[in-house]
């Protein structure tokens, strides 16, 4: 564990965790609209919003690079920049669960917070073993 690309890999494995979801999260939207004959409203964005979806999933990249940086510093930026990634992710998924379904909730839960408290373990774990607080 004090090879930091381990941490790195972590993080890097919750990204695409979060990836998968909104990949699920859209599929599932675009079955039902497909079921419903076109019946389901339309999801439409401004510009401004996707620019943000956007942005706030590139986020992820910075806690796979912060940790790749391996110092005690940025093992610690990660720890907090990361669990705070972890646990809005997981509440967003967890309330687009509650209006379009389990099924969307419980793939937040598999796919984001599963791979995000192995993470948070891992990089606190590391942070340990880097030296005194």
């Amino acid at each position: 564990m004090n090879n930091p690309n381990t941490v790195a890999l972590f993080w890097l494995t919750t990204a695409a965790g979060a990836v998968l979801f909104v990949a699920f999260q859209l599929f599932f939207y675009v079955n039902d609209f497909v079921r419903a004959h076109g019946a389901t409203p339309a999801i439409t964005f401004e510009p401004d919003v996707l620019w943000m979806f956007s942005a706030f999933y590139g986020c992820w990249i910075v806690t796979v690079l912060l940790a790749l940086i391996g110092t005690r510093k940025a093992q610690w930026v990660a720890l907090v920049f990361g669990s705070l990634l972890v646990v809005l992710n997981t509440l967003g998924g967890i309330s687009d669960g509650l209006r379009d379904g389990w099924h969307i909730a419980f793939s937040a839960v598999f796919f984001i917070t599963l791979p995000g408290v192995l993470a948070i373990a891992a990089t606190w774990r590391r942070i340990k073993t880097q030296g005194k607080w």
